[in-house]
């Protein structure tokens, strides 16, 4: 059989709404596609993870203390979900995770904008370090709600081990936006943490409203081709932010601003991942 003929056969399956299971189905065109969305997810999840270590122990009590760990106990479960299925699909994880520095983070004066810090394919959010209470609510709040849009075409994957996975790592995920949710409401209602709950939002919406990807992307017409995606980036994106500004009423915040790009070719090409 030649790759034109399996690449038809594999489309056809897709199209007929059933699951790619092994390797041995998949094109080259298909499997680079999946390593390359399961990548960005594994490694989200992995910097992400480490991005919040420190806030177990600077917590603003022993109860968020042990909420704290057991958010970042989730991302790294999530992470070795993704990573156990690149193995399957013959990636060297333990040489990855020793090759990148997944504890990077950026300067305080640098914005990203849509660039990578480093060679790993981590969202580039997770580059950015938490400094602040209000920091780390910023990720519950909008980075887990972002991964939550973007991995919610996950759950009909045509990949069906990756479809496996995502029931239970999006239940977690929803908690973490649940407890974000709540602080958010709690200081931004409060005179004494309004301003800097404002702030912190202010700073945080548009470098995650950046990981969604430009509109119309080639790379993200593949991903929808094969049945790894659903929807356009920017589909996601306003869908997300439509959420967000009603969290934000309800929390008495004003609105947050995300300027489009005028260029979006400045935009990655991929839609970014995370958890």
């Amino acid at each position: 059989m030649t790759e034109q003929d399996k690449e038809q056969r594999l489309l056809e399956k897709i199209r007929r709404g059933e699951t790619i299971n092994s390797p041995e189905e998949m094109t080259e065109g298909y499997k680079e596609n999946l390593v390359n969305l399961m990548l960005m997810q594994a490694d989200s999840e992995l910097a992400g993870a480490f991005g919040y270590v420190p806030w177990i122990m600077k917590a603003v009590s022993t109860k968020e203390m042990l909420t704290v760990s057991a958010i970042t106990h989730d991302e790294v479960r999530h992470a070795r979900v993704m990573y156990q299925l690149l193995e399957d699909l013959g990636v060297d994880v333990e040489d990855r995770v020793k090759q990148f520095d997944f504890t990077l983070r950026v300067g305080d004066e640098i914005e990203l904008g849509a660039t990578r810090a480093a060679q790993d394919q981590r969202v580039n959010i997770f580059y950015y370090p938490i400094n602040t209470w209000y920091d780390f609510i910023m990720f519950n709040v909008l980075m887990d709600r972002g991964a939550g849009h973007q991995l919610q075409d996950a759950t009909d994957s045509s990949y069906g081990p990756w479809r496996a996975v995502m029931e239970g790592i999006m239940k977690e995920e929803e908690m973490h936006i649940a407890h974000g949710d709540y602080w958010l409401k709690r200081l931004g209602r409060s005179p004494k943490h309004k301003e800097a709950t404002q702030e912190a939002l202010d700073r945080w919406f548009p470098r995650v409203m950046n990981i969604f990807g430009r509109p119309n992307s080639p790379r993200n017409k593949s991903y929808i081709k094969y049945g790894l995606k659903v929807r356009d980036n920017h589909e996601v994106r306003m869908t997300f932010a439509e959420e967000v500004y009603r969290v934000v009423s309800e929390a008495t915040l004003r609105k947050p601003v995300w300027e489009t790009p005028a260029d979006w070719s400045k935009l990655p090409m991929d839609a970014a991942v995370a958890g």
